[in-house]
């Protein structure tokens, strides 16, 4: 084995120590935070301190790495030990062996192959068969296994939230990642999950087989690819198949769009840049608004909100996404853009530039949008729900203008545009369809 993998096997071999919990109860955390301690403060050298040590580790003479990693599962043992948190202990074992055997799966694959993106797939893979078994591994020793569904979408939701954050950060912010996904989980479980084995399933299967294809086809990185795939399983399963069908319709087309006439933006200076594949910033930029209208629709049981106004924030987030790129890849192929704010005449690509033609384009996006909700969504107006999301999508598309003439560069970059143009399409459709329907 290689010195990266026999790191990653005693990362995975102390996350293993999750499983523990049901038998040390409130002694859960004891574990991790001995592990923290011996890292931080007595292993400096010999075999132990050889198998976890990171370059830097050796530079600082000691194992910051595994103490930060403990760390992380001792906070989250805490949190579902804790008399006043409800973590759920199989939740805290998922997310710690997520990230250790995911890790172990990534490095295994390395050992191998160099795409990228076959890593990513095994780390989720391995994440994946250990949050199912740890999951199945508690419940049993407690008594209270919970519903194979649930157990399913927990173990993929996990593995794509810390591939995710894997292949975006560093390899020493593991505690960061850890955190980060044993918290999502435990959002997740909270919520609740009503669809069916079959139904979680299918909805894996067709997520990850899309993501695939955006990948192989270059309409997507492989951060996208993910964050794709992360999204489109949180949609069917908290939303259902019409909430993704309108997503899918957006990825697709939208995709599309920025490979269209890809060498002529190019010549003009005006092409996405890693040949228009879409990355996760690009991806969570446009669709954050949407996820967050599905996850409030899931849990909005308990809200005073009427669930229908988190449909039509949904489909005017994706209206506005749709408007603002096609009119973006679009327009760009037009000569004399204006800028949004004094009309003048400005260079093809420079941000709040707008043409006729980009405009008109991107209203009929707000308008595909609009005819794939009203096909799925059983709307009780179809002609003012399709109305209050076709302006949407125009309000969307021309907030991000402005904002892109105004505010775009420095500090506030295109995802941020982007996200802050999606909610102004979220709010403008969800109250006229307040007020009109």
């Amino acid at each position: 084995m290689t010195s990266t993998l026999r790191r990653a096997g005693g990362f995975a071999a102390v996350g293993t120590l999750a499983l523990a919990a049901p038998e040390l109860g409130r002694a859960a955390a004891a574990p991790f935070a001995a592990v923290a301690l011996l890292a931080a403060f007595v292993v400096d050298e010999g075999p132990v301190f050889e198998l976890f040590a990171r370059p830097q580790d050796r530079r600082d003479g000691r194992l910051n790495g595994l103490a930060g990693f403990a760390l992380a599962a001792t906070g989250l043992a805490l949190l579902s030990t804790a008399p006043r948190a409800s973590m759920p202990t199989d939740v805290f074992v998922a997310a710690v062996l997520v990230v250790s055997y995911g890790n172990l799966g990534a490095r295994a694959v390395e050992r191998v192959e160099t795409d990228p993106a076959r890593t990513v797939a095994g780390f989720s893979l391995v994440a994946f068969l250990a949050a199912v078994a740890g999951q199945v591994i508690v419940g049993w020793n407690l008594g209270a296994l919970p519903p194979l569904p649930t157990i399913i979408f927990l173990a993929a939701a996990g593995a794509l939230v810390a591939a995710l954050l894997r292949s975006m950060l560093y390899q020493r912010d593991d505690p960061i990642v850890m955190l980060s996904t044993g918290l999502l989980l435990w959002l997740f479980r909270t919520i609740g999950v009503e669809s069916g084995l079959g139904e979680v399933s299918v909805a894996l299967a067709v997520t990850v087989a899309l993501g695939y294809v955006s990948y192989r086809t270059g309409t997507a990185s492989v951060p996208g690819m993910v964050t794709g795939v992360l999204l489109g399983l949180l949609t069917i399963v908290f939303g259902g198949a019409g909430w993704f069908a309108v997503l899918i319709a957006f990825f697709g087309i939208g995709g599309l769009s920025a490979k269209y006439r890809y060498e002529e933006k190019a010549d003009r200076g005006v092409a996405e840049e890693n040949e228009g594949a879409r990355g996760s910033g690009n991806v969570l930029g446009n669709a954050a608004v949407g996820l967050v209208a599905v996850i409030g629709f899931a849990a909005s049981g308990g809200l005073p909100i009427d669930s229908a106004l988190f449909r039509f924030a949904f489909t005017g987030s994706l209206a506005a996404a749709m408007s603002d790129t096609l009119s973006s890849e679009i327009g760009v192929l037009f000569d004399d853009p204006r800028l949004i704010t004094t009309l003048e005449r400005v260079d093809p690509g420079t941000d709040g530039g707008v043409t006729w033609q980009g405009y008109l384009v991107g209203a009929v996006g707000a308008l595909v949008v609009a005819g794939v909700a009203v096909g799925v969504f059983a709307f009780g107006s179809p002609g003012l729900a399709a109305l209050a999301i076709v302006c949407g999508g125009i309000a969307g598309m021309t907030v991000d203008s402005l904002l892109g003439a105004t505010l775009e560069g420095g500090r506030v970059g295109n995802q941020t545009v982007n996200f802050l143009g999606t909610l102004g399409g979220a709010i403008v459709s969800a109250a006229l369809a307040a007020l009109l329907l």
